[in-house]
């Protein structure tokens, strides 16, 4: 055989082998985006999120909280937090411990190197190696104290299921909810905004691959949308500020629960083409504030350079079928 012609082959197979086997991971990572559907699964119903109380490893009686994520084919990845679950007890910087879990038929059996434990029924109860740890926890549904919020008088209702108009090439699907790659007709300064997201249960898919999609405020700032339930919270996972904040705390529910973002934003301020005030956002994510008042100092990838208000709000498609539904705005005169 020539060896040019080797040459070639063998090039055509390092371009091809990694991109064949990209293509075969997208393929395995089912997206689910029906409870009912997803609930089929076994692993669907033993992850997310228990609570309780017990001994910690330093002996302290404490509440305590576990985040159970579910990684497919039986496994899981949890972290068990001292003091409750984010946002009703547990804060950034707080003690835990990370274990794993492997199902085997009707329990899953944890364990780590802090400690094991076995997830039977709706009960988990964990032991700490060092003998002084000893845990039992519920599991719970949590729902954000702002879902199904009503819009007040004056809002500007932009969906409610009924129909996508006031959206750019706006897509309803089979469920009455809006899908992603779309933005508002209408420009907006300052406001305020609700809405609703859900993302698709995703087990077999990691990182930026897992329900991944984003909020552009002012088309220029985007928060992260992403199943990043029971990660550590970064800039680049949800309710991070990509590259510019990472939430005070991560507040992302499990997979196919509806999560809310309220966001206060005022717009930057311009004289001629000089910007001459940051943007402002405050944000709660599930009730619970994760970026108090702070300035966007600069836009962040993917989108628009900063612009004088109004400007509309965009929902990026990332692949995904992250799903939104209940979207208000209040503008602020």
């Amino acid at each position: 055989m020539p060896r040019r012609f080797v040459c070639l082959v063998l090039s055509v197979a390092i371009y091809f082998v990694p991109c064949l086997a990209r293509a075969a991971e997208h393929e395995a990572s089912t997206e689910i985006t029906d409870p009912a559907e997803a609930a089929k699964d076994p692993d669907f119903l033993i992850q997310g999120e228990y609570a309780g109380d017990g001994t910690w490893l330093d002996g302290e009686q404490t509440k305590a909280g576990a985040q159970v994520v579910a990684l497919g084919k039986g496994q899981f990845d949890l972290v068990v937090l001292k003091g409750g679950l984010p946002g009703d007890g547990w804060k950034r910087g707080h003690a835990q411990f990370a274990l794993t879990g492997n199902r085997q038929g009707d329990a899953t059996e944890l364990g780590g190197i802090s400690g094991t434990g076995k997830v039977s029924g709706d009960t988990m109860t964990i032991a700490g190696r060092n003998g002084k740890a000893k845990l039992q926890l519920k599991r719970t549904v949590r729902h954000s104290p702002t879902e199904g919020a009503k819009p007040p008088a004056g809002a500007i209702v932009l969906f409610d299921g009924t129909s996508a108009d006031n959206f750019v090439k706006g897509q309803i699907n089979s469920s009455k909810n809006l899908m992603v790659d779309t933005e508002t007709k209408q420009g907006f300064g300052d406001h305020a905004l609700h809405l609703e997201m859900r993302m698709p249960y995703m087990p077999e898919a990691r990182g930026q691959a897992r329900g991944n999609s984003g909020l552009y405020l002012h088309n220029c700032y985007e928060m992260q949308i992403l199943d990043s339930f029971g990660l550590e919270g970064k800039d680049n996972e949800c309710g991070g500020f990509y590259q510019v904040r990472e939430p005070d705390v991560n507040m992302c529910l499990p997979p196919l629960a509806w999560q809310t973002y309220d966001v206060e934003f005022t717009a930057p301020k311009y004289q001629e083409n000089k910007k001459v005030a940051n943007a402002r956002v405050t944000v709660k994510q599930n009730g619970v504030v994760i970026h108090p008042d702070f300035e966007l100092p600069k836009n962040t990838p993917g989108r628009l350079e900063e612009g004088p208000a109004p400007r509309p709000f965009w929902l990026q498609q990332h692949g995904n079928k992250v799903e939104f539904r209940n979207i208000w705005v209040v503008e602020k005169k």
